[in-house]
């Protein structure tokens, strides 16, 4: 089998912004074009560079409150990428810093995640959340019941690494986080830059 030949698919966590690890999602899929991807939810006006690509979305897709408030949805995010079937793959690029890496492949899929930090709420700033969830109103719910719910996420989170056969981290910072929480070692592939966007100054300082 050649490398052009082998079925790819892209798991992103969810698509409701185009922030750093969509634009990253997007440099990928730019190397595998007609690969579908898998997220929890996804909002297409946000995304027209995707109005030709295959999305497939969980369950949360139908719940509107998900779709706006995917962060209070931790434990639904775990089922909904359990429950992607995958098997017809030959490799898997799951993408972000929450549950994506959790999908399920079979024994001869390579899973491959492009890991952008271990979950931030999970593990190391885990106690800067509960101090502040940043969820308004409902953060007096959220400090009472995140502590009862903790044990659980991390211990699934865990497994969920464990399914993965390669780790890719954005920077040696997130490559020792991922060391540290997982256990696992992670090459460091630096996120890809819009050149464009930068000029060299006309004058230099050194």
């Amino acid at each position: 089998m050649t490398f052009s030949s082998m079925k790819v698919a892209f798991v992103h966590d969810w698509l409701v912004s185009l922030a750093g690890s969509e634009q990253v999602l997007l440099a990928m899929h730019e190397l595998f074009p007609d690969a579908p991807i898998y997220t929890s939810v996804y909002r297409k006006e946000v995304f027209p560079q995707l109005k030709n690509t295959k999305v497939i979305t969980s369950f949360l897709q139908k719940i509107p409150l998900a779709r706006s408030k995917h962060q209070m949805f931790p434990q639904l995010r775990a089922i909904a990428f359990e429950q992607f079937d995958l098997s017809k793959y030959d490799v898997v690029i799951s993408n972000g810093h929450a549950e994506a890496k959790g999908v399920i492949t079979k024994p001869e899929t390579l899973h491959i995640c492009y890991c952008h930090t271990p979950i931030r709420y999970y593990w190391s700033n885990y106690h800067d959340y509960i101090r502040n969830p940043r969820y308004g109103v409902l953060n007096p719910l959220v400090k009472l019941g995140m502590p009862y719910l903790i044990n659980y996420l991390r211990m699934w989170d865990s497994v969920a690494a464990d399914r993965v056969d390669y780790f890719i981290a954005n920077s040696k910072y997130v490559a020792k986080r991922i060391k540290k929480y997982y256990r696992r070692d992670a090459t460091v592939i630096y996120p890809p830059v819009d050149t464009a966007r930068f000029k060299p100054a006309s004058k230099g300082k050194d």
